[in-house]
């Protein structure tokens, strides 16, 4: 599979790369990031791979990633119409001022104007919400975000980091109203961080909405820089955020396993298997140099075995909240008699063994 591999976006018509370029690295006002110059490099190669995907947000590197995303386009002309380019609002830029941020109606004009200035384009193919806000009717938030689909500064719309409850309320207001839907949920997902699969993931599917993880590498962890008793080398960011945990490594060691026995990285391996999970569409990758998208992009030709996905899905297995593991573990047993079910077996509710014909 090649970057030019397109696939829709959730239930719409967009096409995108296997493979979204993440772009919260590119600029070095948080600490971690890159430079221009390599910023530049890293996305004329993800666009000369084919890719045209690329995903930013107001607030990464104090703005300076979308200054840095929107000039490389500038000084290129007619490119930009030639990729999907995405951004999110939420992050407050102005401090002191409590409508700076969040998804009322006035920050979300006022930021994503911002965010049209910084990035030099009229519009933006994805709009994204980036967090949950608690203090605006989500009415609001819908009918702000349609008005802006109408205007022509974006084409689509997205979630991101909202809770399933909220997202399915939003969507259901968009579909009742006939406002515009939100076709996509950015959400952490990695063999670290599996808790989507509890709310997140059944949503997506259910409303058709296509999901792209967010740190799929688990912050570095499951990119083969960690191991057991060595330092780990090229943690710039590690060195803000912290190592593994001893409760992680059991992963890291499998993933590490898998990856040997391929002959390839275990950031290919993390990725791979992610690419396979139900729902998900393009994992964000965020490289901070041009050698990390190359070896994020080997993922593309890593075709793990059922033998191999299977250890790697028992060694990540994730406590999910309640009730759905209760769901999973007594819901066939319950209700289907001991029969099997679109390939689920069940059996039969002990009690009914001895008394089912007692009434």
């Amino acid at each position: 599979m090649t970057l030019d591999s397109y696939v829709t976006l959730g239930r719409s018509g967009l096409r995108v790369s296997p493979f979204c370029l993440g772009a919260m690295n590119f600029g070095e006002e948080g600490g971690w990031g890159c430079g221009v110059e390599e910023s530049e490099k890293i996305l004329q190669t993800y666009l000369d791979r084919g890719g045209n995907f690329v995903d930013t947000a107001n607030f990464y590197t104090n703005g300076h990633s979308e200054a840095i995303v929107g000039d490389f386009f500038a000084a290129r002309p007619g490119l930009r119409d030639r990729v999907v380019l995405a951004t999110k609002f939420f992050g407050n830029m102005h401090p002191g001022d409590p409508n700076g941020g969040g998804a009322g109606r006035k920050a979300i004009i006022a930021q994503v104007d911002e965010s049209l200035r910084r990035l030099r384009t009229d519009y933006v193919d994805l709009l994204w919400l980036h967090n949950w806000d608690p203090h605006t009717p989500v009415e609001e938030t819908m009918r702000a975000l349609d008005d802006l689909v109408t205007a022509g500064k974006t084409r689509y719309l997205g979630f991101s980091n909202t809770p399933g409850w909220y997202t399915a309320q939003a969507t259901t207001t968009a579909v009742l109203r006939a406002w515009t839907p939100v076709i996509a949920l950015q959400v952490e997902y990695s063999m670290l961080a599996r808790t989507v699969e509890g709310e997140l993931i059944p949503l997506a599917l259910d409303a058709g909405m296509g999901v792209l993880p967010w740190s799929p590498l688990a912050g570095g962890y499951l990119s083969g820089k960690y191991s057991r008793g060595a330092q780990p080398e090229d943690t710039k960011r590690g060195a803000i955020i912290g190592g593994p945990s001893e409760g992680q490594y059991p992963v890291i060691d499998a993933v590490a396993a898998v990856a040997e026995d391929l002959g390839v990285t275990s950031a290919a391996v993390a990725l791979a298997w992610l690419r396979n999970k139900p729902g998900v569409t393009a994992p964000i990758v965020g490289p901070r140099r041009l050698d990390h998208l190359f070896g994020n992009l080997a993922a593309l030709d890593v075709r793990l075995t059922a033998e191999q996905i299977t250890t790697l899905d028992e060694v990540s297995a994730p406590r999910l909240n309640y009730p759905y593991d209760l769901n999973r573990q007594t819901g066939p047993m319950l209700q289907f008699g001991g029969t099997t079910v679109d390939g689920q077996p069940s059996i039969v509710y002990p009690p009914l063994l001895e008394s089912a014909t007692r009434y």
